[in-house]
């Protein structure tokens, strides 16, 4: 029963083709393309003003250079947002509980952003690695911190996605279970643990959209030390 539980995080394949190429490219077909008419209909207005009012809110922080990554950071936050909310729905597949995945967003966009401080500013780059009055006998000590937490940076990016994501689905799996076990025995037991599921089951699109948000969020403020 165990090994079942996490049956559902395994990359599922059919007829030799891996199905998580088709969960990443199904979002991109999802969406309405915005056409060059003055009035379009309220899905499209309503996407547009989404989008338009969140770059604004993640940009505000940022110079000037900064606001190149607009584009880029948006889509990526729109992308995880819907893959997050498909894999909610039944008998789908979350690429995003794969650390893999979220390894192969994080490292390259965390990297972007480094190589973007050496190269534009070297100086306050590297002087991250060593504030400003630092007692001699604690340099060694503190450049070796500064370094493992620089580093760290993707690491937490991919795990904080990915452990928030599976704890929900697994919750949500152990929840329904003993919901189907429980209905012929106690049946008042099982609405309870009903109403809890449909209440986890809420929390969980919230988290999907929030662990979305955080993610492109952390790699704005990475890029804000930057540039």
């Amino acid at each position: 029963m165990m090994v079942s539980f996490f049956d559902q995080f395994a990359s599922p394949v059919y007829m030799g083709v891996p199905l998580i190429a088709i969960a990443i490219a199904l979002p991109w077909v999802l969406y309405p393309t915005p056409s060059s008419r003055w009035i379009n209909n309220r899905l499209t207005t309503m996407q547009g003003w989404s989008i338009n009012k969140f770059t604004n809110q993640l940009m505000l922080p940022l110079n000037t250079g900064g606001h190149k990554w607009a584009l880029l950071l948006t889509s990526l936050m729109i992308f995880l947002i819907t893959i997050n909310m498909l894999g909610l729905l039944p008998y789908t597949f979350t690429p995003t509980t794969q650390l893999s995945l979220n390894m192969g967003f994080a490292v390259p966009l965390w990297l972007s952003t480094v190589i973007i401080g050496v190269r534009n500013q070297p100086t306050i780059a590297l002087g991250h690695f060593l504030p400003e009055g630092t007692p001699i006998p604690l340099i060694p000590v503190l450049i070796i911190i500064e370094t493992i937490s620089l580093f760290i940076r993707p690491l937490a990016l991919g795990v904080r996605l990915t452990a928030n994501l599976t704890a929900g689905h697994l919750l949500i799996q152990l929840i329904a279970t003993a919901v189907f076990v429980l209905m012929p025995m106690m049946p008042a037991v099982a609405i309870l643990a009903a109403t809890v599921l449909f209440m986890l089951t809420l929390l969980e699109i919230a988290v999907a959209m929030i662990q979305a948000y955080v993610f492109v969020l952390l790699l704005s403020l990475y890029l804000q030390e930057n540039v």
